[in-house]
């Protein structure tokens, strides 16, 4: 089967040690994270996992299921790139006496739609927002002009395209009745 990229998109009580046991169900499996961004969801007391990685869709398929089973996961779905909205935030440190040396670099931070959020005598850091290959694009022009101090890139914040319910109907019309039987 074909490898391809999945995001896995989880909701979960906000409880210490839920990214451990939802991490260990990919360990498991001996399969490798890409990225994972945690944060806080719409709803009050419920945190969200945005995971992506890649691997052929039966082996996600049953991770996800599995993720799902766990007492304290409300939701737990993967999806295709084509079926989500996504993006990444990334920052770039740069040299600044590159930058002033070279005009190439501040025309690239503008033909990228970037922006300078910090300028001192030493470095300069710049950001953007996109999709990883804008992302890497980006990072390997500033690579080529050998004004890279430092670069990180955030995982990915994905919505699904499809129309649902809010999230806090989906979760309490589905998710909390099973928990209310506890």
């Amino acid at each position: 089967m074909e490898k391809k990229l999945f995001t896995i998109i989880i909701y979960t009580e906000n409880i210490a040690g839920m990214l451990n046991q939802v991490t260990a169900e990919f360990t498991r499996r001996m399969m490798n994270i890409d990225t994972i961004t945690a944060s806080s969801s719409s709803v009050e007391g419920v945190h969200r996992y945005t995971i992506s990685l890649w691997g052929e869709e039966d082996s996600v398929q049953k991770v996800t299921k599995r993720i799902a089973k766990k007492v304290d996961v409300l939701k737990a779905d993967y999806y295709t790139d084509s079926e989500i909205f996504f993006q990444e935030v990334a920052l770039y440190k740069l040299s600044t006496p590159k930058m002033l040396e070279k005009s190439s670099i501040s025309r690239i931070i503008r033909h990228n739609n970037a922006r300078v959020i910090e300028v001192n005598a030493n470095y300069s850091v710049v950001e953007v927002t996109g999709q990883t290959d804008t992302i890497m694009a980006l990072y390997d022009e500033f690579v080529a002009q050998d004004c890279v101090l430092q670069f990180v890139k955030s995982g990915r914040v994905a919505v699904p395209r499809a129309s649902q319910a809010a999230l806090g109907e989906l979760l309490f019309d589905e998710d909390y009745k099973r928990k209310a039987v506890k």
